[in-house]
């Protein structure tokens, strides 16, 4: 008896050794529709191995991938998608950009900053107002989320005049923002309940 791990290395080791020896059985079929039959057969069998996976998108195409790849990209056959190239196998995703530059307050996050620097830009108008009160409650949420007191709205506009360098200045006056009372209530509402079993 053979063992299995003196029959080589296994490709992709979760679709195993049997289906490793299907496409190495496939690659010596001579008649090129018989092996693109053949390896259809072990496609159907690969898509088995995984059922829950069939309502993915593109599953059926990963698997031709997959054969291509178990198969060293020697497969002479008639793929019915376009297969992954051999010198995309290994290389690299480009790297997305990301800003280093110091979040100021942590518990409002890099993307309302750069909300507050877009909206400083806008022409006056209904359009800036509305867009800076929902951005100024979104700040007292989440300085609520962080900090478990109430809030004073004087706090929240202090932040948005400094984090816009000054081209935001809202009065208490003008703009009312969500009380603390209601974000926290919500906040209680929407929080998981635990099992009284555990």
């Amino acid at each position: 008896m053979e063992y299995p791990t003196l029959q080589g290395k296994l490709i992709m080791p979760e679709y195993g050794r049997n289906i490793q020896q299907m496409i190495a059985h496939a690659l010596t079929i001579e008649d090129r529709e018989e092996r693109t039959r053949c390896v259809n057969t072990i496609i159907n069998i690969m898509g088995n191995l995984f059922p829950y996976l069939r309502d993915v998108n593109d599953f059926k195409h990963k698997l031709w991938d997959h054969v291509a790849i178990m198969s060293d990209f020697k497969l002479d056959i008639d793929y019915p998608y376009e297969i992954l190239k051999q010198e995309n196998l290994y290389s690299r995703p480009e790297t997305i950009p990301y800003k280093n530059s110091r979040i100021r307050y942590m518990h409002y996050g890099r993307n309302l900053e750069e909300m507050i620097e877009r909206v400083a830009t806008y022409p006056e108008g209904e359009l800036k107002n509305e867009i800076i009160r929902m951005i100024a409650n979104q700040m007292k949420k989440c300085f609520l989320t962080w900090n478990k007191e109430v809030v004073d709205d004087r706090k929240i506009f202090d932040d948005l005049r400094e984090m816009s360098k000054g081209k935001v200045d809202l009065s208490e006056e003008n703009f009312k923002l969500v009380e603390s009372r209601d974000v926290l209530q919500v906040a209680k509402k929407n929080k998981p309940k635990k099992n009284p079993s555990h």
